[in-house]
C-alpha cells in the first residue's frame, strides 16, 4: 500500500521556488532542504510518533513538514514569511493529502508566538533553523511551551556546539547554561549542505 505521505526531490523545490518566484534570502537566513533522505534522518532523530503534535518553526516549502507527517500525528507549521505560509496547505493537499487535517499553519514571527491554537500543544519541537536566529528562537519555544519534551533542531556547526556545552568548555556560555536550563542537549551528528 502506498504511504499516504509524498516527500518533495530537488525538482519539486525548485518548481516551488519558481512558481513563488522565491529566492532565499540572507536577511531571514532561509535555506531549503532539498534531499528527502535529509529530511527523513531529521524525523528519525527526532524520535517521533503517531502520538506527537510536532511543532516546526519555518517550514519554508514544506519539505520537512512532508517528512514529520511520515511519522507524527501533527504538525502546527509556524512561517514568518506569508507566500511561504499561503503556499504550504496546498502543498501538504497535493502531497499528503489524507493528512490535510493533521497541519495547522500559523504565519508569525516564531518569536511572538506565545500561544497555539486550542488543541494543538506541541509535544516536540523540530526545526531547520537559520544561524541569527537560531539561539533565541530555540531558547523562547523551551521557555513558551513546557508540553514540549522532545526535539531536533538542525542549526551550524558551531551553534549546536554553543548549545550543548557543558561548564569548562571553551564554547560553554550563557546559550549552554539557558539550555541546560530548559533541556538535555546534545548534538544528534551531522549533515552536508544539500539546501536549495
Amino acid at each position: 500500500m502506498p504511504s499516504p505521505v509524498r516527500l518533495l526531490g530537488p525538482a519539486e523545490i525548485r518548481g516551488l521556488a519558481a512558481e513563488l518566484n522565491l529566492r532565499p534570502t540572507k536577511q531571514r537566513g532561509q535555506n531549503f532542504v532539498i534531499d528527502p533522505n535529509t529530511v527523513r534522518r531529521i524525523v528519525r532523530e527526532a524520535d517521533l510518533d503517531a502520538a506527537d503534535a510536532v511543532v516546526e518553526i519555518g517550514p519554508g516549502l514544506g519539505s520537512l513538514t512532508l517528512a514529520l507527517l511520515e511519522a507524527a500525528g501533527r504538525v502546527l507549521a509556524v512561517e514568518v514569511d506569508p507566500v511561504l505560509a499561503g503556499r504550504l496547505p496546498r502543498t501538504i493537499e497535493q502531497f499528503a493529502p489524507e493528512r490535510t487535517q493533521d497541519v495547522a499553519v500559523v504565519t508569525a514571527d516564531a518569536m511572538t508566538v506565545s500561544e497555539f491554537p486550542e488543541g494543538w500543544a506541541p509535544s516536540a519541537l523540530v526545526a531547520n533553523l537559520p544561524y541569527n536566529v537560531s539561539v533565541p528562537v530555540l531558547l523562547h519555544f523551551l521557555e513558551q511551551f513546557p508540553s514540549i519534551s522532545n526535539g531536533l533542531v538542525m542549526v551550524q556547526a558551531e551553534v549546536a556546539d554553543r548549545l550543548a556545552a557543558g561548564p569548562g568548555s571553551r564554547t560553554y556560555g550563557v546559550p549552554s547554561v539557558k539550555a541546560a536550563w530548559w533541556a538535555e542537549v546534545s548534538r544528534a551528528g551531522s549533515v552536508g549542505r544539500a539546501v536549495f
